[in-house]
């Protein structure tokens, strides 16, 4: 007869080997879920300051300073193995030496998590709800109007207007100023609960039922020359669109 031991050995087994396979379906599952993301992204304008570009710094070099429009729809990146999305924009622009690939910058990311992620169910959170249980105000009863409720996106939609960078552009050469070819670009990373996490897929490209990302990338333009108007002065010259006074208001969920 076999002993407490084995026993509790042979249901600890079978307990790993359900989950380790629950976790192989429920990973190659999502292959079959189409995703067709898009996004707009648009330069806004562009300055290029002589100065520190942070505090620690240790010298003075040109960085760029870079607003942009986006309009990005990546809600088909989300499905039940979903937990995050990482969202990021890059600044590409060829390299002072011709023998040396393009240079890239990223300029602003975020992190979007799922409705999965932000209200997780656990049995804890389970437990706590069932013995507290949301109380009804005796306005509500009486049939009192209710407050309007704020329109909330699906995870995945960034709406942003002339919204400011999170990051400073520099270049090892410490010099920005009349770069010539530069673009804006989306990509992501979707990180699952289980599986692998999986990268921007590029225009163009399609993995089974995974479409490439639509549009994602700005038109090309060129940084400003570095005008020096004084000695002790900054220096600062932009281009592009009329920089409006209002600071940018994002939106993302």
């Amino acid at each position: 007869m076999h002993s407490a031991l084995v026993r509790v050995q042979n249901v600890f087994g079978f307990f790993t080997t359900v989950a380790f396979v629950t976790a192989i379906v429920v990973a190659l599952s999502v292959t079959v879920i189409p995703q067709a993301p898009s996004a707009s992204i648009d330069l806004r304008n562009v300055q290029v300051v002589k100065g520190r570009p942070h505090y620690h710094a240790p010298k003075r070099e040109e960085y760029a300073h870079i607003k942009f429009d986006l309009d990005a729809d990546l809600t088909s990146l989300f499905n039940w193995n979903t937990k995050q999305l990482f969202v990021w924009i890059t600044a590409t622009y060829p390299s002072r030496i011709a023998s040396e690939p393009s240079s890239q910058a990223v300029i602003w990311d975020a992190i979007i998590s799922s409705e999965s992620q932000k209200t997780p169910s656990t049995p804890f959170t389970v437990y706590s709800n069932f013995m507290n249980p949301p109380k009804v105000s005796n306005r509500a009863k009486k049939g009192s109007k209710p407050k309007k409720q704020s329109i909330e996106l699906a995870p995945g939609l960034l709406q942003l207007k002339n919204s400011k960078p999170k990051y400073q552009i520099t270049d090892i050469s410490g010099q920005l100023s009349s770069t010539a070819n530069v673009t804006l670009a989306v990509g992501w990373n979707v990180q699952p609960w289980v599986g692998a996490m999986t990268w921007t897929i590029e225009e163009g490209t399609r993995w089974g039922r995974w479409k490439g990302i639509k549009g994602g990338r700005s038109k090309a333009f060129d940084m400003p020359a570095l005008k020096v108007k004084g000695v002790n002065q900054e220096a600062v010259e932009g281009s592009g669109k009329p920089e409006k006074v209002a600071e940018a208001s994002p939106i993302v969920k």
